[in-house]
């Protein structure tokens, strides 16, 4: 897989900034480097997204109405959300940059900054996050090579289809967040149009996917949230 569940062709990325002149400059540059761009204005809107779609990159002023940077960074970290952010702020103490990283920070801009140097950093991140995407993925006794396809918890080979790798490796890649049936639907089967049929598809799938991974364990790991969509969880059955 490459680029963004939403965005396949490319990096989409969280801009949360509350300064409008800051947010549009940074829209309209990244958006020049072909990257895929949301903005969020306030700390509450940033939060609400970050729990509602995964992204690629987040780039986080820590100065914001509402809920600050600082709080919002630790909230994704705790959740195990490992999406690389880039912190933006006004402040340059050696105090303030210390808690940007010690809060799981990526790296860190203090404004004022030429944009060259964002977009430089944004690319840095972007080769680091695909050369992690080359590392085993692993939650509680689960791991997923993505480089040999080959599935394993607790060490036992779990023999999966290709149709059951590649939902796995979607449900690894959004850890933290719901994954819909329409994004596995795009993502998998190609189908951009949700439809009773293709529903069917992809529920049979989860629930052979769930019989291999889950029903030797005690603890449950496939989640369905109903309504909703799929999650990789932990769950004492």
């Amino acid at each position: 897989m490459t680029g963004s569940p939403y965005h396949p062709d490319g990096m989409h990325i969280l801009v949360v900034e509350d300064e409008a002149k800051v947010a549009r400059a940074l829209k309209e540059g990244l958006e020049r480097e072909a990257y895929e761009v949301t903005v969020a204005r306030t700390g509450e809107e940033g939060y609400y997204l970050l729990g509602a779609r995964p992204f690629d990159l987040v780039v986080l002023d820590l100065m914001l109405p509402g809920r600050d940077g600082l709080e919002i960074l630790g909230s994704l970290r705790a959740r195990g959300v490992k999406t690389p952010v880039l912190v933006l702020t006004a402040k340059d103490a050696v105090e303030d940059r210390v808690a940007g990283l010690d809060s799981g920070a990526d790296d860190y801009l203090v404004k004022p900054f030429a944009f060259a140097e964002l977009a430089a950093r944004t690319r840095a991140l972007a080769r680091r996050r695909k050369m992690d995407d080359v590392l085993p993925l692993r939650i509680a006794d689960l791991e997923l090579d993505l480089r040999l396809r080959r599935a394993t918890r607790a060490g036992r080979p779990l023999h999966l289809t290709v149709r059951e790798l590649e939902l796995l490796e979607v449900l690894f890649k959004n850890l933290g967040h719901v994954v819909p049936r329409d994004l596995l639907a795009r993502e998998i089967w190609k189908e951009t149009a949700r439809s009773s049929t293709i529903d069917n598809v992809i529920d049979v799938h989860v629930a052979r996917l769930r019989k291999k991974l889950d029903d030797p364990f005690p603890v449950k790991l496939l989640q369905t949230v109903r309504g909703l969509g799929f999650l990789l969880e932990p769950r004492s059955a």
